[in-house]
């Protein structure tokens, strides 16, 4: 291995240590790693065919990770927040940026339409990560700046559909907005469609496999047929890994695939980003570093007023609606994805060094949000005016996403608690690979999906990190895979209580070892039963009755040991 190799690892293990340390996102080490290894700087590595192909994966993956997030059930459940206070959000942003960029640049105008919707965009992935860091991803204010972020998700797909525009060079305003809107409609219908009777039916067939590798190059399949069939539509493949992404949102195994996609597509976007590093030329920024600071400024002042006003107009508390602002001040990866994009597509919407300055533009306005909002804290506990301020906690009754109560395993036990829960409007979700079981709870109304319990970032996806889940239930039949999904519940939540079936004595300790709250040996509980029954029958009190169970039960039925051979499975 060259030295190369290890100087940039090195490098790059370092930036994001310092970076994550004062809450700046990941992305932005990557970038600097590039520009710092790039041909600029160091000159550690060339930008060749080889990182541009490995640039060009990183993009695909983005793109399906955004398309990952947009869910038709999501998205009609919060339809007014995300319609009215997200179309507000970026329409306010382009109106104040279209007059200022036409009068300091040459830009055709579809191109500064263009320009100042992407930089109303903002960063998802590094806001996403903000909110959950200060732990107000679940606040009213959380629920607002997430509704705006899937709303610019969502606008990603007629922004998409408008580059061949760009390659044609043709401003008629009136089609433009006809084939826009007739083909983000078409593809949207088309994923619904094809998710429905045509995905669905195919990942069945693969998880009953149970075959990780199986599952994983159906995904990256999935992936590349839509790249493929959008290139030969004449629309940009970006587009086709999109539509993939929404495809999987709309099946019962979006979590399990965002969970087994995550490592590779973790990989490929941090190529991606060192990529776009390497390829920025310094010698022009450097010539124009007054401009990138004066345009990175701008852009932070222009967004904060323009989501401070929208939002105080939706009667949003000035706390919050600061706060809002705060976070989406900043440009996001979704301009850096365009501008990429483009340049490899040899569309020109503005000049290749414009390009430069706005993607440096946007990279600094992504490190100044911590830093922003640092500052905000420090004001906020040292006045003692703003001190009583705070972002209500939302209590999200029935919101699925959202669940107080997951359960590991849909078999007979996972089933009657679900069905408890359900009579009490307790909110749950529920996970199993048996796909036959999950499709026949499905149809009678639980809440279950396809995703494998004994991995941790399954269980994070169903929300196991946050705050609002009070319990785990293990109902698994499997010793070891009950055990496994323990550990990892506790690598995840390790306050969470966790309730666990046993089948047995033997079973129950090594599971209370672990840290499980309580857990119940199946042989032994009903045998108790039975024997209240019988004792029942006998004449004896109930009170009586229960006194000798809760004697048997107590100290984990350390009075029936020498009583009973444990040796069933």
């Amino acid at each position: 291995m060259s030295l190369s190799v290890l100087i940039f690892f090195a490098m790059l293990f370092v930036l994001v240590f310092l970076l994550r340390t004062l809450r700046v996102g990941a992305i932005v080490a990557f970038l600097l790693a590039g520009i710092i290894s790039g041909p600029f700087v160091l000159d550690l590595f060339q930008v060749n065919s080889t990182w541009t192909f490995l640039g060009d994966l990183g993009i695909l993956f983005l793109w399906f990770n955004i398309g990952l997030e947009i869910n038709m059930k999501r998205l009609w459940k919060m339809r007014r927040t995300i319609f009215g206070f997200g179309a507000a959000q970026v329409l306010m942003v382009a109106v104040m940026l279209f007059p200022i960029l036409v009068g300091i640049t040459t830009w055709s105008i579809l191109g500064v339409i263009t320009i100042s919707l992407l930089l109303a965009m903002s960063s998802t992935s590094e806001d996403l990560q903000l909110l959950t860091d200060r732990n107000q991803l679940n606040t009213t204010m959380g629920h607002q700046t997430f509704s705006i972020l899937l709303f610019q998700d969502l606008l990603s797909i007629p922004l998409l559909a408008m580059l061949p525009v760009f390659a044609g060079r043709s401003l008629n305003f009136g089609a433009t907005v006809i084939d826009v809107v007739v083909t983000s409609v078409t593809l949207i219908f088309g994923v619904v469609v094809i998710g429905r009777f045509v995905l669905n039916p195919l990942m069945k067939r693969v998880s009953k496999l149970k075959s990780r590798e199986a599952f994983l190059l159906v995904v990256m399949l999935n992936i590349a047929l839509w790249a493929v069939i959008m290139d030969l539509m004449g629309l940009p493949v970006g587009l086709g890994a999109f539509l993939a992404g929404m495809l999987m949102s709309e099946t019962i195994y979006s979590h399990q695939v965002r969970a087994e996609i995550g490592p590779y597509a973790l990989l490929f976007l941090s190529l991606f980003f060192v990529s776009l590093g390497m390829g920025l030329n310094l010698d022009v920024l450097l010539a124009n570093w007054y401009i990138v600071v004066l345009g990175m400024v701008a852009l932070v002042v222009i967004k904060f007023m323009a989501l401070f006003m929208v939002a105080r107009v939706r009667n949003i508390p000035v706390h919050d609606a600061r706060l809002i602002a705060l976070v989406l001040s900043q440009g996001g990866e979704f301009a850096l994805l365009m501008f990429q994009t483009m340049k490899t597509s040899g569309i020109s919407a503005v000049p290749p060094a414009h390009q430069e300055i706005l993607t440096a533009i946007i990279i600094l306005s992504m490190v100044s949000t911590p830093f922003l909002l640092a500052v905000h804290d420090r004001i906020m506990h040292s006045t003692k005016l703003f001190a009583k301020s705070r972002s209500r906690q939302l209590n999200g009754s029935g919101n699925d996403s959202q669940p107080e109560v997951i359960i590991c395993g849909f078999g007979r036990v996972g089933q009657i608690i679900a069905y408890v829960l359900g009579t009490r409007k307790i909110p749950y979700v529920a996970l199993d690979l048996d796909v036959n079981s999950i499709m026949i709870g499905r149809e009678n109304g639980y809440n279950v999906f396809y995703g494998d319990s004994t991995n941790p970032a399954v269980l994070r996806d169903f929300g196991l990190a946050s705050r609002r889940v009070r319990a785990v239930v293990v109902a698994l039949d499997n010793a070891n895979t009950a055990r496994n999904a323990v550990l990892s519940v506790r690598s995840v939540a390790p306050r969470v209580k966790v309730f666990a079936r046993a089948r047995n004595l033997a079973e129950s300790r090594s599971l209370l070892k672990e840290g499980v709250q309580e857990a119940w040996p199946e042989t032994i509980e009903s045998s108790l039963m039975l024997a209240r029954g019988v004792l029942g029958q006998l004449g004896i009190s109930n009170s009586v009755i229960s006194t000798l169970l809760d004697e048997m039960r107590g100290e984990n039925y350390a009075e029936l040991d020498n009583a009973i051979t444990d040796r069933c499975n």
